[in-house]
Parts: structure tokens; sequence; C-alpha cells
């Protein structure tokens, strides 16, 4: 009789889900939002490494490497979403930041079956973006086994590309990254749902990782984007006030700097600066 292997952590029942439902959907959508707070506390635990591969994005970013996030599902998504915000928010390029998600693009929008089982497919689209020492690979498996993630950072690793990933598992199904960003908040209240709290855990890694390296990389100033880009009536309200409050100048003058500037907020800011 074969040993029957425990399932991964992210598959355990809650012990109070089942309770709480019975009590209603008022009190199981309290106590729900009461246990989703520990992805925050799982993510918490866990800052030393999230601080490690955010010094190793910031050291990427510098050098001139590209950032690579992949993932499968829910974790592709969340892989995807953070290398798409990153362009507008740091003002990066989408030559240096990708997202992969298993299934390819279609899957952002639909399920596709068997994608994360997929770890060859994990190696060869990593392959087709070329990657090399001056690179950093991001997985991200809520598990900690997703085939496809698996593969991705196997060719990362095989390419010299520094590698992290994020996960909520035991991370026992995939190699050995340089940094390791491992989060338990717990059994979901729906079983192995895990863009619950295990989504939320990843995402709020994820947003360190970048957040931080660009506080590092100076694209991050007193809290504020310097080098957002203002593609919308909102963003450029949010560059007069940037520029406004850290040039301590008038909302007036932060505007005419910008239109000088063609809405480049570091440029302005630089002007400011020069001018003292």
């Amino acid at each position: 009789m074969g040993v029957r292997r425990a399932p991964p952590r992210t598959e355990g029942i809650h012990p109070r889900s089942a309770a709480w439902a019975r009590a209603g959907l008022d009190p199981w959508i309290r106590e729900s939002l009461r246990d989703h707070a520990l992805a925050v506390r799982a993510a918490r635990s866990a800052a030393g490494a999230i601080s490690c591969a955010s010094r190793l994005a910031a050291a990427t970013w510098l050098a001139g490497g590209r950032w690579i996030f992949a993932g499968a599902g829910t974790s592709g998504r969340l892989a995807v979403q953070e290398a798409a915000e990153c362009l507008p928010t740091f003002g990066l390029s989408r030559a240096r930041v990708r997202g992969m998600i298993a299934g390819g693009n279609r899957a952002l929008v639909r399920p596709v079956e068997g994608a994360e089982d997929d770890r060859r497919r994990g190696v060869t689209d990593l392959a087709h973006l070329r990657p090399g020492p001056w690179d950093l690979v991001v997985g991200v498996s809520a598990s900690g086994k997703t085939p496809y993630v698996a593969g991705v950072l196997d060719r990362a690793r095989r390419s010299g590309a520094r590698t992290v990933l994020v996960t909520c598992g035991e991370g026992a199904g995939v190699p050995r990254a340089d940094v390791r960003v491992a989060m338990d908040p717990g059994p979901e209240v729906v079983a192995g749902s895990t863009r619950l709290k295990a989504g939320t855990a990843c995402k709020i890694a994820l947003n360190h990782i970048t957040t931080g390296a660009m506080l590092l990389a100076g694209r991050v100033r007193e809290g504020r984007m310097t080098h957002l880009r203002t593609a919308s009536a909102k963003l450029r309200e949010r560059a007069v006030r940037i520029v406004a409050d850290l040039g301590g100048v008038t909302a007036s003058r932060a505007r005419k700097m910008l239109d000088a500037s063609n809405w480049d907020v570091a440029l302005a800011l630089r002007g400011v600066d020069r001018r003292g």
C-alpha cells in the first residue's frame, strides 16, 4: 500500500470556515475579512527576504538588466499585473520589465486548463526572452510546486540570471532560487482557493519588491513617484502636486515647469532643483 502524501500547505482545510458559513453570510464575511489580515502578517514575517529581493531587483535595474515576472493562474495574473503597473508608476520601459503567464495572454481573462502543469513550456517561454546574467527572474507560485514556474526558474538559473521565488508553500517543487520569499497565511476559507489570502500575500510581496527597488534606484522620493508617466488628466494633476510639493513652488509654477519639460516629472524637478 502506497504512502499517502500530505497535501500542499495551500490546500489545507480551514478549521472554522464551515462554522462561519453555517452562521450565515454576514458572520462569514466578517470573520473571513478578519482572517484575511493573516496575509499581511505572513508578508510581514518575510520582510527580510522581501528586502533581499528588493535589493537584488535594484541592483539588476541599475546595472541595465531586466525584470521578468512569471506565474500560472492567479499567480501568473499577479506577475503580469506587477510588470504592467511598474511601467507607468515608475516610468520604466516595457523592454526591461516583462510579465509571463502560463497559457499566454489569453490566460489573463480565461482559464487555460493544464497550462500550469507544463514545465517544458515554462522553459521555452523564458528562452524566447533570452535571459542572461544581467537579468532578474521572479517566479510566483502560491503552492511552491507549479511545474510551469519550475521550468521558468530552471531556465533562468541555467542562463545565469538571478532568481526570486515568491510563494506561500514549501517551495519543494521548484529549483532553488537566490532569494526565496516564503509566507504562510494559513488555509483558505475555501480550501485551495489561493486567489484569496495566498494571492493577497503574494501581491503584497511583489509590490514591496518593486517599490523598494525603485526607492533604492531614486525613482521614489519622499513617498512620491518622481518618474511617473502623465498619461491621463488624473496623473497630470498628480504630477503638478509632486513638483509643487518636492520643489517648494506653487501649483501654477509647477504646471508651467511641467509644460516646459513636456510633462516629464523628473526633468521638471531637476529644473526646480537647479533654480534652488
